[in-house]
């Protein structure tokens, strides 16, 4: 879906954008040009970008622990 008509920014770049590490509006601003026009889709992109950034799993600890039955 596109999010920003005048420069042709779509959900999916935004997400991509968020993936290689774009964490604000001033990042989709600068990077993808979101918001540098009429102005009209800010808040939906922020919504997106937010969206992306909480459904990210991030994986800070891995700790094995044994299963029934095994030696530790």
């Amino acid at each position: 879906m596109i999010v920003c008509v005048c420069n042709n920014i779509s959900d999916r770049e935004i997400r991509q954008a968020v993936d290689l590490g774009l964490t604000s509006m001033a990042d989709l601003y600068k990077e993808l040009g979101v918001g540098t026009c009429c102005g009209k889709c800010v808040s939906y992109a922020r919504e997106v970008m937010h969206e992306h950034l909480e459904s990210k799993t991030v994986v800070t600890e891995l700790r094995r622990t044994p299963h029934d039955g095994l030696a530790a």
